[in-house]
């Protein structure tokens, strides 16, 4: 990787790329400092202090959801219309035409993106005003400082959609992703000191310490690893193309494979997840109903504490560790999503098809449904191995915080973006080197 960034940047026209990446995501954090006028900072700060079930939020915002900042919102409305416009897609023949039609047509799926976009982030912005006017949020509840702040995050939310098209036009990689990246990347400084005030300045004894820190970074690397092989492994399944005699000449004969991803849903299992577990506690904490234990706690409460992950894996009694069934609710919901997400965006009787037009067939089998139903067996074997690695990768953190306190803001769900965004972005550099200079580096 090296090596390729190395050579990426005696090349002038790469070099000016990245230098674009790196202005844009300047912008980024700078914006992510801005509060929105009116906000008050302490009131903000002690809400998160108390309700740890927004930190998932703030990990994506890179923090300035907590700041309360005008790029609150930042890139999750952009998120969330982007899997709604794919999910629906499969709903609405439309929208399947469009997507079938090629440049134009995802130009035009990019456009109803941006305007639902626009929608939801006005949505939020209203939501989390209203909801945050009642927790003393703001230094005067007038309608115009109420609007400023709604006008605020709606527009920054939008700024960052721009920006983020913008790095993908102009710059490397997914702009979207890349933005998504330095957010959660903008947190895990704080979340080391954390982890190095807590278990190795606090160790007691050199020992301890030096044990300490060796377990805490063989962990990390550990998981960095694992979610490295995660993410790069797949299945490939050989398709041989029959020969045909055009005129004079022999075509097809050849050769090729369907790769397939063992890690066939990326992390959008997770964020559905994660997602569907915070809801209720962050829109109880609007209402100001925070989860709670013990024989006072309401049914309501406990209920949330049940969906909180702050509270899961914690082994000190039974009254505690009872509300880890969240942990597997969450596991179930996982793997579930990563069977669904990947039946709406891989068909196996589409590809079976196209395959036949073409001449090909996976050597063994035949062409039509013994195709289809083998595409089929080899693709649900390969979710549920991609589903159980997602879960070892999200659950270890959430483990290691409930089982010893090693509270930090990034988890599996920020590891699994973090690998998969920098793997995709130096694969798009090198193939930029590739194409300037004809040979690869990959052997050097």
């Amino acid at each position: 990787m090296l090596t390729t960034i190395e050579n990426a940047l005696k090349t002038k026209e790469i070099r000016m790329k990245l230098l674009f990446v790196l202005l844009a995501l300047v912008v980024v954090r700078i914006g992510c400092n801005i509060p929105v006028p009116g906000v008050n900072a302490d009131v903000m700060q002690e809400l998160f202090n108390n309700n740890q079930s927004l930190g998932f939020l703030d990990v994506m915002t890179g923090g300035s959801f907590s700041r309360m900042s005008i790029f609150a919102l930042n890139i999750t409305p952009y998120i969330t219309a982007s899997i709604i416009l794919q999910l629906l897609t499969i709903a609405i023949p439309r929208l399947e035409e469009m997507q079938k039609d090629g440049e134009d047509g995802r130009k035009r799926i990019n456009e109803y993106t941006r305007y639902l976009s626009i929608v939801l982030a006005l949505i939020e912005g209203v939501a989390l005003v209203i909801g945050f006017r009642n927790r003393g949020m703001f230094t005067d509840n007038g309608y115009i400082t109420l609007i400023l702040a709604v006008v605020s995050m709606t527009a920054g939310a939008a700024f960052m959609m721009w920006l983020g098209e913008q790095v993908t036009e102009k710059g490397v990689g997914n702009g979207i992703s890349i933005i998504l990246l330095i957010n959660i990347v903008a947190r895990i400084p704080s979340d080391l000191s954390t982890l190095y005030n807590t278990f190795v300045k606090g160790a007691g004894n050199i020992t301890n310490a030096i044990v300490a820190g060796f377990i805490i970074v063989a962990v990390i690397v550990a998981m960095f690893v694992f979610i490295i092989f995660l993410q790069d492994g797949e299945r490939r399944i050989p398709v041989q193309y029959a020969k045909k005699i055009q005129g004079h000449k022999v075509a097809g004969g050849q050769t090729s494979h369907i790769p397939l991803k063992v890690n066939t849903a990326g992390v959008i299992p997770v964020i559905f997840a994660s997602s569907m577990l915070s809801l209720p506690v962050v829109i109880a904490s609007f209402a100001g109903v925070q989860p709670q234990t013990g024989p006072n706690a309401t049914i309501i409460q406990k209920l949330l504490t049940v969906c909180n992950q702050s509270d899961w894996c914690k082994f000190g009694s039974w009254g505690e560790f009872k509300y880890s069934l969240g942990l597997l609710i969450y596991i179930v919901l996982v793997i579930f999503f990563a069977y669904f997400y990947t039946s709406v965006t891989f068909n196996p009787l589409e590809i079976s098809n196209n395959m036949k037009k073409q001449g090909g067939f996976i050597p063994g089998i035949r062409p039509g449904k013994p195709t289809t139903d083998y595409l089929t067996n080899v693709l649900n074997s390969i979710i549920f191995i991609g589903a159980v690695g997602m879960v070892i990768a999200c659950v270890l953190p959430i483990f290691f915080s409930g089982a010893f306190g090693a509270d930090v803001s990034f988890g599996g769900t920020s590891l699994i973006i973090v690998v998969g965004v920098v793997i995709e972005t130096v694969k798009q550099i090198e193939s930029l080197v590739l194409v300037r200079h004809y040979k690869g580096f990959l052997g050097n």
